[in-house]
């Protein structure tokens, strides 16, 4: 297949690239920069110039193509809503475009806010009322193109997509820590995050594409939930700093805006994806790939 790769030089996106070329698969990636451009080139995928505010570019590239892998987001915390809408605008560009084809569009949301404070399945959806919905339009506009004859489905992630070169979330832990002089978590730190490695995701995102189903969310899961306790702790551990409890205004100053993620109980099964698509995480756990990889070089 020849697929259409947005965020394809990111962290997710680029060992996507790297999974399709593996497994016999073309990919046109998406690149806004000369940066990004050469280093997609390099893999050997082909290169598209654009954004994904240019929706022109994007169904250009989308038609061109017998499917589309959508990883690609504007992370602005400032104004997280408009870039809500730049995706849910990319996503009925691309779409519409692949109505009536059968063709896959796979697209990325998350996992952390369907259901905090229960196990998250595959057959749950996203709750339009929760406290931060950014990407709820773009689930429910994903899903519905399965209606118009797009193969459509969703790959939720889990908040940390963790290996060499994370960017996210457990890095900015990392760097509160070193500045705080302590690793926190807050209260009893039994708040559970799910976790699994970017070669993994990438593992998933092929196997979506090859055979999943429209309509349907596929869970980028390897483990069903860490507690935050111990992330913290191995933090602590490899920075050779106390691991402390903090809450209420002592955890807000501590954490600032990434409080209101650390502080999410959201475990999540995959049972579903792996029963469906035979998918088998492979690779280190996060605490291993605390100790063991490449988190703590400087």
């Amino acid at each position: 297949m020849r697929v259409f790769v947005t965020g394809a030089t990111g962290f997710v996106g680029s060992a996507i690239v790297k999974e399709l070329l593996s497994a016999g698969h073309q990919v046109l990636g998406l690149a806004r920069s000369d940066a990004s451009a050469a280093a997609l080139a390099q893999t050997g995928a082909e290169v598209h110039r654009g954004t994904l505010e240019d929706l022109d570019s994007l169904r250009s590239a989308a038609s061109t193509c017998d499917g589309v892998i959508h990883t690609a987001f504007i992370h602005d915390f400032s104004n997280i809503a408009a870039s809500g809408v730049v995706d849910l605008h990319a996503i009925e560009a691309m779409g519409d475009v692949l109505v009536g084809s059968n063709k896959p569009l796979i697209t990325t949301t998350g996992a952390a806010l369907v259901a905090p404070g229960c196990l998250t399945t595959e057959d749950m959806h996203s709750d339009p009322n929760a406290p931060i919905r950014h990407r709820h339009a773009s689930d429910k506009a994903t899903i519905a193109l399965a209606s118009r004859g797009v193969r459509s489905a969703l790959v939720r992630l889990p908040p940390t997509v963790h290996g060499d070169g994370d960017h996210g979330f457990v890095p900015m832990l990392i760097n509160i820590a070193r500045e705080k002089g302590s690793s926190a978590y807050q209260g009893d730190g039994e708040n559970r995050w799910p976790a699994v490695h970017r070669l993994d995701a990438a593992t998933l995102y092929r196997l979506v594409l090859e055979k999943g189903t429209a309509g349907k969310n596929y869970h980028a899961i390897a483990e069903q939930g860490v507690p935050t306790r111990k992330i913290a702790e191995m933090i602590g551990q490899r920075l050779n700093l106390p691991v402390v409890s903090k809450s209420g205004a002592q955890y807000a100053e501590h954490f600032g805006w990434l409080g209101n993620f650390f502080a999410i109980d959201c475990p999540c099964s995959s049972e579903k994806t792996k029963a469906e698509l035979g998918w088998k995480p492979l690779h280190r756990d996060l605490i291993d790939d605390l100790e063991q990889g490449t988190y703590f070089d400087v």
